[in-house]
């Protein structure tokens, strides 16, 4: 006998944390930064084929002032990587990051000096997705992950301090070394 069955039916009971994370799922605004053929794809899923507005997403902020998430399709070369960071900061919090396509993730087959081989090198990724290029089905599929890690971040006055923590820690990981 809780209260659940003292109250009438239609009214429903939750945290104000749970709440807050299904409102900030909902009302995620991305700034676009398309940089090669994976911006073909990223912006085949704004058509009405496959409408991000299903999911809040239908406005994509040209400024990262208004904007929350980052969605780096591309390859992203040095002269670019400094760019990327600078739009990345300016960016209020909380903010998130998709790296979209296989040069985003890895560099891709541009394995040279004039690629960076993965935008995690740069900014921290909250979600890898693969594919050259991945199709606009992926990237829906990845913004609903991304959605369950929004709704399953934790409030409070430490919360600041844990998404530093980890920044630093997602950015001082080396790229991998194979020794043959």
């Amino acid at each position: 006998m809780g209260l659940e069955e003292k109250l009438p039916s239609g009214v429903l009971l939750t945290s104000v944390e749970k709440l807050a994370g299904w409102a900030r799922a909902r009302s995620v605004w991305p700034a676009t930064f398309g940089l090669a053929c994976c911006a073909i794809e990223l912006f085949q899923t704004g058509s009405p084929k496959h409408d991000l507005a299903r999911f809040g997403m239908e406005i994509a902020r040209n400024t990262p002032r208004q904007a929350d998430l980052m969605i780096v399709a591309g390859r992203v070369s040095q002269k670019m990587a400094p760019v990327l960071r600078q739009i990345y900061d300016q960016m209020p919090g909380p903010k998130w990051v998709i790296s979209m396509g296989a040069c985003a993730s890895s560099g891709g087959m541009f394995n040279n000096y004039a690629i960076v081989q993965g935008v995690d090198h740069i900014v921290p990724v909250d979600i890898y997705l693969p594919g050259c290029p991945p199709r606009p089905e992926m990237l829906l599929d990845s913004v609903l992950k991304l959605h369950d890690k929004i709704m399953n971040t934790k409030l409070g006055k430490d919360r600041e301090r844990q998404i530093a923590d980890l920044e630093q820690a997602k950015l001082g990981i080396g790229p991998l070394r194979m020794t043959v």
